[in-house]
């Protein structure tokens, strides 16, 4: 049964839900509603909870904050990514508190939010003074509740699979919302729907189903490998000369070569393809005329990319048990383990170059800041990595590592207003073509920017687009002008007509501001 403070928080929530986010874009809402969270999570934990004493969960509180300012200030798609992320995890160590992979404190609250709506259904009781036809009534009508929600799952199926299905199904439905428009003016179908969203997501704040599977297996692991010794019992009789313990050491001996001979000849491999890269990307590089940039890096960062992914892969599987006590060459293994690892890490500096010459002759796009952020990652990974080879640190650890390095990461990139610094850097002029159409495309917060450097399109000598069909096409630079100033006109027309405070950000005020608004 739900205490009456946890009746009056689900109330409150999906009212605030429904208050913040109808027809609201996400910006000052997300900061308000993730305020509400963790006031509910501190009014239901008890004072001496142990989730209090977690690092984890102060972590994701900040994170949660973090992740919602930038929702205030930029309103971006990452921003919002963060936040819900922060916020999943920070429910996820309430649920279970001595979890630390942040993976299970996902999965944890995801599992707990999608059994907490039914917990709250089963906990609800008709009247005591009512009758049988209405007890009867509502027991029939929770039992439908499940068999209604897999149907709308179908339905959705069968109107993405479907045309004519969905078509005539929209008829249905868009008669139905008539129907229920004259019987209740202020509810569409939509708004009830939107309401149901708010529902669930508010069970899932405020009622935590223990979920015990991912903090008992995180349980097995440990930070640190530890010797397997071999389990054979004597009883009292004489092993014989060639044992069990011989057999064990002769299997280590037998993959400590197998190590070694990958270690060093792929040393060598890797040392030839590092000089090659040394010589030609490091110093002076220069493109040719024709030269394709764009295949070469595209190409060759995926390909190594994937090579120092599988370098680390390797590394994991030889050090992964007892190899790591096998002190006839154990040294030997780990310095060559290690000159491995630094030659990535130089693999990883030519990948970097070859993203920065794409940067330098084409300009930004979203995927080279990813690989920018993908690399400090791999950086971040080789560091551990070392740590595995010399601490004897077990796959968790590093997984636990650098999971938080990735959460880390994602903040990061919360924190910035990309589009704007794309937009300025891309219009310098000094790129034979730009990608006009994805410049032009850009949310409301980057117009000011593309005015101030519009002479870009002008002194570019290319500008490509997307067709409808996705395929590239050319853009001239008196159509881009006229389409960017239509994208003010339209955003300033969006902007002013939006009356509520829900949706607010900082960054769209502030180019209202620029663009000669009033407010």
């Amino acid at each position: 049964m739900l205490s009456t403070s946890q009746k009056v928080l689900l109330l409150l929530g999906v009212v605030l839900f429904d208050y913040l986010f109808w027809r609201e874009g996400g910006g000052v809402n997300m900061l308000v509603f993730t305020v509400f969270i963790l006031v509910v999570q501190f009014v239901l934990l008890p004072r001496h909870a142990a989730v209090r004493r977690s690092g984890y969960f102060w972590l994701m509180v900040g994170g949660s904050l973090f992740g919602a300012a930038m929702m205030a200030v930029y309103g971006s798609a990452v921003a919002a990514l963060a936040c819900m992320a922060s916020v999943l995890m920070l429910l996820g160590y309430v649920n279970q508190p001595h979890l630390k992979l942040v993976l299970y404190a996902l999965l944890t609250a995801a599992n707990s939010l999608a059994q907490a709506w039914l917990r709250v259904l089963q906990s609800v009781r008709p009247p005591r003074n009512a009758g049988a036809g209405v007890r009867r009534g509502w027991f029939y009508g929770r039992l439908f509740l499940v068999p209604l929600g897999i149907l709308g799952a179908f339905h959705l199926l069968f109107a993405v699979a479907n045309p004519r299905y969905d078509a005539l199904s929209g008829q249905v439905l868009a008669q139905l919302g008539e129907w229920l428009a004259q019987l209740l003016p202020d509810i569409s179908i939509g708004h009830l729907l939107f309401i149901s969203l708010g529902f669930l997501v508010t069970t899932g704040v405020v009622v935590a189903v223990p979920v015990y599977y991912f903090a008992d297996h995180e349980s097995r692991f440990g930070e640190f490998i530890r010797r397997q010794r071999d389990r054979v019992a004597s009883f009292g009789v004489r092993r014989p000369d060639f044992s069990f313990r011989d057999t064990r050491m002769l299997d280590l001996r037998k993959e400590f070569l197998a190590a070694a001979a990958v270690f060093g000849l792929v040393n060598v491999l890797l040392l030839a393809v590092n000089a090659i890269d040394i010589n030609w990307l490091w110093f002076g590089f220069e493109p040719a005329p024709d030269f394709d940039l764009a295949q070469f890096v595209h190409e060759g960062t995926y390909v190594l990319i994937f090579s120092i992914l599988l370098a680390m892969g390797i590394v994991l599987w030889f050090f992964r048990r007892n190899l790591n006590f096998y002190q006839p060459g154990l040294p030997w293994l780990r310095w060559g383990a290690t000159v491995w690892v630094m030659q990535n890490a130089v693999l990883a500096i030519s990948v970097g170059l070859r993203n920065y010459y794409y940067i330098l002759n084409s300009g930004i796009a979203y995927k080279r800041i990813g690989v920018c952020f993908f690399l400090l990652l791999v950086f971040f990974g080789l560091v551990t990595v070392l740590l595995k080879i010399w601490q004897r640190r077990s796959a968790y650890s590093l997984i636990r590592l650098n999971s938080l390095a990735v959460y880390a990461v994602l903040l990061l990139l919360a924190a910035g207003n990309w589009e704007v610094w794309i937009a300025e850097y891309n219009l310098q002029g000094n790129f034979p073509s730009i990608d006009a159409g994805f410049l032009l495309t850009m949310p409301g917060r980057a117009l000011p920017t593309l005015l101030a450097h519009r002479q870009g399109f002008d002194t570019t000598p290319h500008l490509t687009t997307e067709d409808e069909y996705g395929n590239a096409a050319t853009m001239t630079a008196a159509d881009a002008q006229k389409r960017l100033n239509v994208a003010v006109a339209n955003w300033r027309a969006h902007h002013e007509a939006q009356t509520g405070w829900q949706g607010f950000t900082y960054a769209d005020w502030q180019a209202y501001q620029q663009l000669g608004g009033h407010e």
